[in-house]
């Protein structure tokens, strides 16, 4: 990939990132576009909403595996601080699952609000120089071999007409880019009225998580921690349209139905309906445009795995888009983004689908399933560890080519290093190579040192491995001594550049 002068001793120049644009500054939109731009890419972000409304969603939990991507930012610490955790998550009373034995550096959920999500993430991307657009609507879009035309409506009511050379729709489920490139979004609704509310309470519940199910009512209490706590529910017995008029009274009765108590609620500052849909966009890409998140998978809220899945697609894409419009990678990367990211979305739709529809149980056929299940599982070892590692998000791993090593496509734990941890050395956005103890670097290392960072184990591990920019495998081999130098360099050459 390195070019070579043509009667000069000049090099030929590497050409100039190309620009992305992104659509929608939710978290998986502000993860992306932080992202590109700490490679050096340049990015802007178009939000049709006005920078000062918060957007204020049902996503509270972060779970370990984005907690794992955020540390490789530098970031987690800092979300820690917005929120308290939780070591156990309780389903249909009797299913206990103890998130404290997960091989995560975050053995837990964190509960805290999604604007903390989106505050930290937005932060970041300002300093790293991403241009916002707020107030802008995409209207039209158009795509040919060289790039994008995105039409954006701005405040004043004129349309713009924007170019780049790939266009990421992360604007939710009613995604204008999806819309605009034709795509489907199929899928059912799983529950038809949930209500949402941010309340304080007089008494205080005595777990962060409080969840139960009382005949024709369900409600669930997390704490963020500052004195608010979210409150979600429905009523099977009063299926009301998102746009129905909701009160605190409404919500209050169902909470009493399903938990026992209100807890004294009381100044809501925040009531919304919605409606849980199941649905997933048949491609996340068509040509030079992306989804992700919302705007190309939708999940019922069981299991909080839906902004997680957002992000952890942001991770995936991110890198791969960098690599491509810097010139290092060839464009038939980016095709690996829904080899290996929509198969994630369909695995979460049918597990938080089958958690909630055991939940919503009413036959006696299947609260007998429901019972079983949660007997079983908590019985079986296994089956808790294959639980956790899905509603985690660390139990997925990408389709390997054959004859590939064992490793190649798994997701690497923060393992320890001789200079420290790895999800440290992931900082700089670059692949890492962990050989053993004693070997020396690869020779070329110093032209690739903008993108590939050398690292030793702490043990005596012999195994080599390169690791991706978003955490998984992308090669790995037994051997380790000098006899494998050119083994090596060769799998560089190929997955670094």
């Amino acid at each position: 990939m390195n070019g070579t002068g043509t009667g000069t001793n000049h090099p030929i120049p590497a050409p100039a990132p190309a620009p992305v644009l992104v659509v929608g500054s939710g978290p998986t939109g502000l993860l992306l576009a932080g992202d590109l731009a700490a490679a050096g890419v340049p990015v802007t972000l178009v939000e049709k909403r006005p920078r000062e409304i918060s957007n204020l969603s049902r996503a509270f939990g972060v779970h370990a595996r984005t907690l794992e991507q955020l540390d490789a930012r530098g970031l987690a610490d800092q979300l820690l601080a917005t929120g308290s955790t939780i070591t156990e998550l309780r389903l249909f009373r009797r299913l206990s699952l103890d998130l404290g034995t997960l091989p995560s550096r975050f053995p837990f959920l964190l509960i805290t609000p999604q604007y903390e999500v989106e505050r930290l993430l937005e932060r970041r991307a300002r300093e790293l120089g991403v241009e916002f657009r707020f107030e802008s609507e995409v209207v039209g879009l158009r795509q040919d071999d060289s790039g994008v035309d995105l039409d954006v409506r701005g405040p004043d009511g004129a349309v713009v007409t924007h170019r780049a050379a790939y266009v990421v729709g992360a604007d939710g489920h009613r995604s204008a880019v999806r819309r605009a490139v034709g795509l489907p979004f199929p899928g059912v609704s799983v529950i038809r009225s949930l209500f949402l509310a941010d309340v304080r309470l007089a008494e205080r519940p005595d777990s962060v998580l409080t969840v139960n199910g009382a005949g024709d009512a369900f409600a669930m209490i997390a704490s963020f921690g500052d004195g608010w706590y979210r409150v979600m529910g429905w009523n099977r017995r009063h299926e009301a349209p998102d746009d129905a008029p909701l009160d605190l009274d409404e919500v209050r009765e169902v909470t009493r139905r399903a938990l026992g108590t209100d807890y004294g609620m009381h100044d809501a500052r925040w009531l919304s309906r919605f409606h849980s849909d199941e649905r997933q966009a048949p491609e996340y890409r068509v040509g030079r445009v992306f989804l992700a998140g919302d705007a190309a998978h939708v999940h019922s809220p069981a299991g909080g795995q839906g902004m997680n899945t957002g992000l952890q697609d942001a991770a995936n894409l991110g890198w791969k888009l960098a690599a491509v419009s810097k010139g290092r990678a060839p464009e038939s990367l980016l095709d690996s983004y829904q080899a290996e990211r929509h198969p994630v979305g369909r695995a979460v739709l049918r597990s938080s689908g089958g958690m909630v529809r055991l939940a919503r149980a009413r036959n006696p056929v299947l609260r007998a399933v429901r019972a079983l299940v949660s007997t079983f599982v908590n019985a079986a070892r296994p089956a808790q560890v294959k639980a956790l590692a899905q509603i985690s998000g660390i139990g997925y791993r990408y389709a390997a080519p054959r004859g590939s090593h064992r490793l190649v496509g798994t997701r690497v734990p923060d393992v320890a290093l001789e200079s420290g941890r790895l999800y440290e050395a992931l900082r700089g956005g670059r692949f890492v190579l962990i050989t053993a103890k004693g070997v020396a670097a690869p020779a070329d290392q110093g032209p690739r040192k903008d993108r590939l960072t050398v690292e030793r184990w702490a043990s005596d591990r012999r195994t080599t491995v390169l690791v991706r920019p978003d955490g998984y495998v992308a090669w790995a081999t037994e051997g380790a001594d000098a006899a494998d130098a050119r083994f090596v360099e060769a799998a560089l050459a190929e997955q670094v550049g």
